[in-house]
């Protein structure tokens, strides 16, 4: 994990990324993470939000990358993720940038999501 500060303002923002290979498929996570809901929780988690962030789709490429950050007017939260297949599984990159600091071990809860099993309709908790 890196934490790196940038601008020259009077908030500057604060870039911070993880990385982990889980034993899932490029397409069962990007099944997970195209996903409105996901992206617009992940920015609240980021901002310290206890309601969803409305969210704009910054970048895309099918099956490797998604980039997404909080609408205009919001507390400003960036997220880029990268997949690639590695061995038995999927390398996932996780970039974030926003005004406050992130632990490290923000991102690691948010790659353990990814890494979950999870649920489907009708099974048993």
């Amino acid at each position: 994990m890196q934490e790196t500060a940038r601008g020259g303002g009077t908030s500057a923002a604060m870039s911070t990324n993880a990385d982990r290979t889980l034993v899932k498929s490029t397409a069962e996570l990007w099944e997970l993470v195209d996903d409105d809901e996901m992206m617009r929780r992940w920015c609240a988690f980021l901002t310290g939000s206890q309601e969803l962030v409305p969210v704009m789709e910054t970048g895309r490429a099918h099956g490797e990358r998604l980039s997404w950050r909080s609408a205009p007017g919001e507390p400003h939260a960036a997220i880029e993720l990268e997949l690639a297949e590695k061995g038995f599984g999927t390398r996932v990159a996780i970039t974030t940038t926003c005004e406050r600091h992130v632990p490290g071990d923000m991102l690691e809860s948010l790659l353990d999501e990814l890494g979950s099993p999870q649920r489907r309709p009708f099974a048993r908790a």
